[in-house]
């Protein structure tokens, strides 16, 4: 690839923000225990106070800590979103790269399985699982890394594709060396920007359904997090208590995904090269 993620990153300004912002919050996840004061599930007899110095953002409807919970809710949202970010990624390599590698037969039958799980709605699968399946952070990366790689194996196999007529490929190939090899030797590394870019929107895409599942209530109720915790503030809404319990969940994920989306934004000239001299912008 001619084209360096890093120097797109440090050519847009939005990018820059965007890092800024992911570190904020990679800080306040890491350090949660040393930044709080109480147990985020810890109850205390002063339910719905106010912000004060005792209580920064305030108390909810069972007296717990929003601060405490903000900073480890943002844990659970960075363990879903890179790990379903990971997992997907690995999956559509391998599965994308091997298609193009195999051709054939198993690359019909993969394309088709692709298409197949493209249309199922991923909200509703996991509705229709929570009913049988207790949904804790394991259940929730599970489902959304084996229904969020179909998109990355077609830009895997397209690219592959054209990857294994490169000289090094061919003469590797031509010396014996098998598909596995090949594709861990020499199309993962090659491909190494684009797999980039897809982690970048695979942990976006999984915070926020994280965020909406557990906002819809389909979530373990005992984890802490930024959804669950707008659950329990929308019962609320009707008290002024709202505005402590429901909007600084809400600003820090719309904060973690918007620096994501900069981060994703400064990123696309590597899938679309036309994009460069927008990087800056």
């Amino acid at each position: 690839m001619h084209i360096s993620p890093k120097r797109e990153l440090k050519r847009s300004s939005l990018g820059r923000v965007g890092i800024v912002l992911i570190v904020l919050v990679l800080i306040l996840a890491i350090f949660a225990p040393l930044l709080v004061r109480y147990e985020p599930s810890g109850q205390t007899a002063s339910a719905f106070e106010s912000p004060s110095l005792e209580h920064w953002l305030g108390t909810n409807h069972v007296g717990q800590d929003i601060w405490s919970q903000l900073a480890y809710g943002a844990r659970t949202s960075l363990l879903v979103g890179f790990s379903v970010a990971v997992f997907s990624v690995l999956l559509s390599a391998l599965i994308g790269a091997s298609a193009a590698l195999v051709g054939d037969r198993y690359d019909r039958i993969v394309m088709r399985i692709v298409d197949a799980l493209i249309v199922i709605p991923v909200v509703i699968v996991l509705v229709l699982l929570a009913a049988y399946i207790k949904p804790g952070i394991g259940y929730i990366i599970v489902i959304l890394s084996l229904l969020g790689w179909q998109f990355g194996a077609r830009v895997v196999r397209a690219q592959t594709l054209v990857l294994k007529e490169e000289m090094h490929v061919a003469a590797a190939k031509s010396f014996g060396a098998s598909n596995f090899y090949l594709i861990f030797r020499h199309i993962i590394p090659d491909l190494g920007p684009i797999l980039l870019v897809q982690f970048v929107y695979a942990a976006r895409r999984a915070i926020f359904m994280e965020a909406g599942l557990a906002f819809l209530g389909i979530a373990d109720p005992s984890i802490i997090s930024w959804g669950m915790m707008m659950h329990d503030a929308l019962g609320f809404c009707y008290l002024d208590v709202w505005r402590w319990c429901l909007i600084p969940p809400g600003v820090a994920l719309s904060l973690t995904v918007l620096s994501i989306t900069f981060i994703g934004h400064a990123f696309e000239p590597v899938l679309d090269p036309r994009l460069r001299g927008e990087a800056g912008a």
